[in-house]
């Protein structure tokens, strides 16, 4: 039996014995944390060993660190980041060097994927659940921005997801609690939204956006429509692990088997479960199935591209990264 087909979340800051019983029969491909799990570095740093114990093999661990709002490891422990648009005003530098420093607090606490960057366009209508996440308005401005992100991770060995692919910047909802709907035309989505993550199509891993494009498909958002996942893979030309965001959002309707049954077939590689609930958690993986075919091959290829940290002065990178930002 191959690796299960989803991420999976899990309740507090200890991984408890049936939350272990569950995880080594479902054999997730990896796990996702949140603030719940997140006490202290040492907490932390157990939490993950256990984990990859658990599955006796090195399961990629991933976190939300964005900084601003989205950021799970806070102070006094970790330090405290602005949010992307804003720290965009300080240049390429700041936020290379603002990403080797999250790269590394992550890697020292065993997290070893950060979902960032946001490629998303920040608009005058973005929902502000979204918006200063964003690193800037046009993808001339996004491209280069997400790229420092990635390299400043890849830095410390912390391998990056490419979010909210084909684009959530027009979005007018927050789809934690409802379906946005994107009426702008194929011809603007494809210039604005879609050409910024043409233009990072290269990045291992992804994660969907529950977005529906009328231009496209006005009856499924990306995450569940086959017509957007092809338009993913073929137009965009990305070509990495593509995972869901979070089956659980109330952007998507229908019970948790029936989005993870049609994400799948839609075209998504991986689904993403956070709740840490072990009976929904079940429900996923029961419809999630296993990784096999090209989703596979995807799974392996992000896996080997986890980059290897480099050997850096941390005290001289935040040094230049705090006189960027005073200057």
């Amino acid at each position: 039996m191959g690796q299960g087909a989803a991420i999976l979340g899990l309740a507090g800051p200890e991984l408890t014995a049936d939350e272990a019983a569950f995880f080594r029969e479902a054999d997730p491909w990896g796990f996702i944390l949140f603030a719940r799990n997140v006490a202290d570095p040492a907490q932390l740093l157990a939490l993950t060993s256990d984990l990859r114990a658990c599955l006796g093999r090195d399961v990629p661990v991933l976190v939300d660190q964005e900084g601003g709002r989205v950021q799970r490891l806070r102070a006094p422990h970790w330090r405290e980041y602005s949010p992307p648009l804003e720290e965009a005003a300080s240049g390429l530098r700041a936020m290379f060097l603002r990403s080797a420093l999250i790269g590394a607090e992550l890697a020292a606490v065993g997290i070893d994927v950060n979902c960032a960057p946001c490629a998303d366009l920040a608009m005058p209508e973005t929902h502000p659940f979204l918006h200063n996440r964003c690193a800037g308005a046009t993808p001339d401005a996004v491209v280069p921005m997400a790229r420092a992100i990635a390299e400043g991770l890849a830095l410390a060995g912390v391998a990056p997801v490419l979010k909210h692919i084909p684009g959530h910047g027009r979005a007018t909802a927050d789809s934690h609690h409802d379906l946005p709907v994107v009426t702008a035309d194929a011809a603007t989505l494809r210039a604005t939204d879609f050409d910024t993550f043409a233009r990072l199509a290269d990045m291992p891993m992804a994660m969907s956006a529950h977005v529906t494009y009328t231009a496209f498909d006005p009856d499924a958002p990306a995450t569940l429509s086959p017509a957007m996942i092809h338009l993913i893979r073929e137009e965009i030309g990305f070509d990495g692990l593509l995972m869901s965001d979070d089956i659980s959002m109330q952007a998507l309707s229908g019970s948790l088997a029936e989005r993870t049954t049609r994400a799948r077939a839609a075209g998504c590689d991986i689904v993403l479960h956070c709740s840490g609930v072990l009976d929904e958690a079940a429900e996923v993986v029961a419809a999630a199935g296993t990784l096999d075919g090209a989703a596979a091959r995807r799974a392996d290829a992000a896996l080997a591209a986890r980059p290897r940290a480099q050997t850096v002065d941390i005290r001289a990178l935040e040094a230049e990264f705090q006189a960027l930002q005073a200057g």
